[in-house]
């Protein structure tokens, strides 16, 4: 289904980010590779190169299927269903997390062996 404006019923054009770093992680003081955004409702959660996959279990668990990145310079969307990458509306700001935030990140909590630990 597809909104008057064209915009993809799955997207929320109007739905801020939930934060500058990726939900879950923060508040079980885990660490993210790379960020990714809910398109429907804001989540931020991390990739799935990351421990935890967070964007992607909330995409299947919440019914949102459309994620797009929450890393400076990047602007896409993929959509979980079929696997496509595409382009999307504008969306509430802020559109990634803050520049001097780390890759991974955050810098406190990324372990030595990091690159060990990605998918």
């Amino acid at each position: 289904m597809t909104a008057v404006d064209g915009t993809p019923a799955e997207i929320d054009p109007a739905a801020p980010p939930s934060g500058a770093g990726c939900l879950e992680c923060d508040r079980a003081g885990g660490w993210w590779f790379h960020l990714r955004r809910c398109a429907a409702c804001g989540h931020v959660g991390c990739c799935d190169s990351s421990p935890a996959q967070h964007a992607t279990r909330h995409a299947r668990e919440a019914g949102h299927p459309i994620l797009t990145s929450y890393e400076p310079g990047e602007y896409w969307f993929y959509d979980d269903r079929t696997g496509t990458v595409g382009e999307g509306p504008d969306l509430a700001g802020p559109r990634h997390h803050p520049v001097e935030q780390t890759v991974p990140g955050p810098a406190e909590r990324v372990p030595r062996d990091w690159t060990s630990q990605l998918h």
